[in-house]
């Protein structure tokens, strides 16, 4: 028995040491709060402990025979790692692919944007007409205003096709603009939690609870939603410098 205990403990820490790197290096980098929230990848990182930290190390105690040959044991151990290998790359790439790139704040809302939600013209146009805040490879997550162009026909062809499924101008970073050119307009748009009628009566008074445990006041007019498909969390401004002060679930 103790040769398969020694086995299983060797695999459980390789494991856990390459799932830890991965999934570290993307929450640092990506998926820090409420990026991971809003993204809803927790699934996902789910999926890759059981399959990597769980069900590989387990196979591996099965196995792990001491009587077994070893040219057999390889084998066996080499095609489990495989699989591991395969669910973390798999994993990996769906995180990557789904990493929070942009908070933007345009018209009245704020919205989470990822990688996947970039078309490749978009982000090139984005590279030759706005490159300071236009996405890159290795770009961390930037809060940016994203205001319809000052050419009406253009603006209203972005809302036409959105209206149908088209491009939104939160995906298109040739607009964007700095977060702080936005901040007269953000201002305009704040409201009271309790006036938001995207929360239900116990989300608000489960955001009311969280902001008077912070010392936020919960009636003043300095909160928006911010929204990532059906998902939403509010966004709690400082009333004179409209500095970020918080980022509460209502859940």
């Amino acid at each position: 028995m103790g040769f398969r205990l020694k086995a299983f403990a060797l695999h459980v820490s390789g494991s856990a040491s390459a799932l830890t790197l991965v999934l570290g290096t993307l929450y640092l980098g990506w998926y820090r709060w409420p990026g991971w929230y809003l993204s809803g990848v927790l699934h996902v990182a789910g999926i890759l402990v059981v399959v990597d930290v769980v069900l590989g190390p387990t196979l591996t105690l099965i196995v792990a025979n001491p009587r077994k040959p070893r040219r057999e044991l390889a084998r066996d151990v080499t095609i489990i790692v495989t699989v591991q290998l395969a669910a973390l790359l798999y994993g990996t790439t769906t995180l990557w692919l789904g990493r929070p790139l942009y908070y933007t704040f345009s018209v009245d809302r704020l919205e989470l944007v990822q990688a996947s939600d970039l078309k490749p013209a978009d982000i090139l146009a984005g590279r030759r007409e706005n490159p300071s805040l236009a996405p890159y490879w290795l770009s961390r997550p930037r809060w940016v205003w994203a205001p319809l162009p000052a050419d009406p026909d253009e603006a209203q062809k972005i809302v036409s096709g959105t209206v149908f499924g088209g491009t939104d101008v939160i995906q298109m970073p040739r607009y964007f603009k700095t977060w702080d050119e936005g901040l007269p307009q953000l201002r305009t748009k704040l409201e009271a939690p309790e006036a938001m009628k995207f929360f239900s009566r116990r989300e608000k008074q489960t955001l009311r609870q969280r902001m008077i445990q912070l010392g936020l006041a919960p009636d003043h007019p300095d909160t928006m939603v911010l929204w990532a498909g059906s998902r939403r969390v509010l966004v709690v401004f400082d009333p004179a410098t409209l500095r970020l002060r918080a980022i509460l679930r209502p859940d």
